[in-house]
């Protein structure tokens, strides 16, 4: 046709990965960005419902202390029952029997069916934007650039401060998105060593230098600090060597920045971004920095608790907080811990300040418990537990970062709570405990809270460390003694040891044997516990009873402790199967992990 120049076939055409490429960095972004924002929207309800209660807030800029006398008042003790019973089989209850199966967690992975549907969608993502339409063998640019466009989701879901935490509602913290930051990290990797390795196959195809010129060293320099990042966050290196994991990882991040800088001038829009989320986390973080004064004590070998002064308000029940303490050589460490009850104005104890508990279990715990009974007076220790005051003997200066993560559920929603600890992990559950019970007994459940039934769990290696928290699940014990609110301690010990060493807990059970959780959420939730998978599935059809006492007035589970216990609370609650827990009204779940 006349007038038009000569087209050029499509196999002549040189591929122009400099003006292709970064169009599918933006694809990739315009997808997970979309994810995102879908995740916002479909958590917006319980966002606007976090602000109304003033969840969200709380504690955003720090702990605080009261500097009046004002306090809060609690209405006089006086049995206010329960709303009358409300069966949730509403759109609520449908959504949360649905979406218990996505619980399923498979033993060693960490993961549930929904967060490795996540990780799997994500790799697809990559592989597809990677791939799609790029003469990879003869040009591997394509790679490289997506291994750049990752650098955003990497650092927004890394930092403790993320804007994702507060809009994804209570109970999302870092913590609970830091698997996203791993997953990503591992797969730029994977983008990068795919770019990597097909250049230095083609120069080594071409006889050409693969170090010597400024893009190519900076290059392999930067392929080389990503595998060091890489293996160093591996878990068996993030468990025994954690403090030589948290140094490489914040050097090793500076020097990749640096190095993929001089690489590729490509970076730099995809680098802003990830240092902005950062120095937004830097500036928080620095905002909810507490120097304060603390007294330890240490009941036994194996725990030591930690007294916060001055700490009256700023925290939810079954948050943490990163705690350094100058004592020794070791001011320089700071480590989680899960703070034990709610503020002094919100708890059902005794007390003032902040308390936190830390196992031993490593070396830094083993040092501070080694401290704290080397230089606490037994003497000192004696009069004040006499006296009915605090056992802390060992005055310190602390440093404390917080509070982050929390729960996702509101037991003051459901009328019947099974709590789940395993160890320490009691820290968490006792927490909760102290919250419900002062909302309903304290507060006169002013919230309409409709929580009747409590069954605390609680899995020991030793009889001996139920002395750890005995006093304070005793005063729970007896306020909640007499109302409308039924209490029950289940204590399960693993190891004939220390026998004589039990004390006294009202409405407990102390037994040596270790039940499956499932088990002793059949019997919480009011079903019989299947034998067979045909009787399990003839449970589903059979009537639930309207007799039962808390029936369809939802059942939630919150459980914390070593990950094996976690992935079992999990299991439990997706076994009961869509049928039984739309007859309970629904059943929610949430868990604490304590691993790294």
């Amino acid at each position: 046709m006349a007038g038009l120049p000569p087209q050029i076939p499509s196999s002549l055409q040189i591929y122009d990965s400099y003006t292709v490429d970064p169009e599918w960095q933006l694809k990739f972004t315009t997808i997970w960005c979309t994810a995102l924002g879908v995740a916002i929207v479909v958590s917006l309800p319980t966002f606007v419902r976090s602000l109304r209660n003033g969840r969200s807030l709380k504690g955003f800029f720090g702990v605080s202390e009261c500097l009046g006398k004002g306090g809060y008042a609690a209405v006089a003790r006086e049995d206010i029952p329960p709303p009358r019973p409300r069966p949730k089989r509403g759109a609520e209850a449908i959504w949360h029997s649905i979406a218990s199966v996505r619980h399923w967690t498979l033993p060693y992975v960490g993961l549930n069916i929904l967060q490795m549907s996540i990780i799997l969608a994500y790799l697809a993502v990559v592989l597809l934007c990677v791939i799609k339409d790029a003469p990879l063998i003869s040009n591997p640019n394509r790679a490289g650039f997506l291994a750049v466009a990752q650098i955003p989701i990497v650092f927004l879901f890394a930092t403790k401060n993320s804007i994702l935490s507060l809009l994804l509602g209570p109970g999302n913290g870092y913590e609970k998105l830091n698997y996203i930051h791993r997953m990503s990290g591992r797969l730029m990797f994977l983008s990068a060593c795919i770019h990597g390795s097909l250049w230095i196959r083609n120069h080594l195809q071409y006889g050409l230098p693969i170090i010597g010129q400024q893009k190519e060293t900076s290059g392999v320099a930067t392929l080389a600090v990503l595998g060091i990042i890489v293996l160093t966050s591996l878990r068996p290196v993030r468990r025994l060597f954690y403090q030589v994991f948290f140094v490489v990882h914040v050097l090793t991040f500076v020097a990749f920045f640096v190095t993929v800088r001089y690489h590729t001038l490509y970076a730099a829009p995809w680098i802003f971004p990830a240092l902005a989320f950062f120095g937004a986390d830097a500036f928080l973080r620095f905002l909810r920095y507490r120097i304060k004064d603390a007294k330890l004590s240490a009941p036994d070998q194996l725990m030591t608790l930690v007294h916060v002064q001055d700490c009256d308000d700023g925290w939810l029940a079954g948050q943490h907080v990163q705690l350094r303490v100058f004592f020794s050589n070791r001011a320089f460490e700071s480590h989680p811990f899960t703070i034990l009850s709610g503020p002094p104005n919100r708890s059902c104890f005794n007390h003032s300040g902040m308390i936190l508990a830390a196992r031993v279990n490593g070396d830094w715990t083993r040092e501070l418990n080694a401290y704290t009974r080397n230089e606490q007076d037994p003497s000192v220790c004696v009069s004040e537990k006499q006296s009915g005051g605090e056992r802390s003997c060992v005055p310190v200066h602390v440093m404390i970062d917080g509070p982050y993560g929390g729960s996702s559920v509101d037991l003051g929603q459901y009328e019947t709570v099974l709590l789940v600890a395993g160890g320490s992990g009691a820290t968490f559950t006792i927490g909760l405990l102290d919250d419900i019970v002062f909302r309903c007994i304290k507060a006169g459940r002013r919230h309409g809270e409709r929580t009747r039934r409590i069954e605390f769990v609680w899995y020991i290696r030793s009889f001996g460390h139920i002395a750890w928290f005995a006093e304070m699940l005793t005063e729970i014990a007896i306020l909640a003694a007499g109302t409308s609110l039924d209490i029950h301690f289940s204590i399960f010990v693993t190891c004939l040891c220390d026998p004589e060493a039990v004390p006294f807990i009202p409405n407990s059970d102390v037994k040596l044997d270790r039940p499956p959780v499932y088990t002793l959420l059949c019997e919480t939730a009011g079903l019989s516990r299947p034998s067979s998978l045909e009787s399990a599935v003839a449970e589903e059809d059979k009537p639930f009873s309207a007799a039962q006492p808390h029936a369809g007035g939802g059942v939630a589970v919150c459980a914390s402790g070593p990950e094996s216990l976690v992935v079992e609370t999990r299991n439990a609650v997706a076994r009961l199967g869509v049928g039984n827990a739309l007859k309970l009204g629904g059943v929610v779940v949430h868990v604490e992990s304590f691993a790294l």
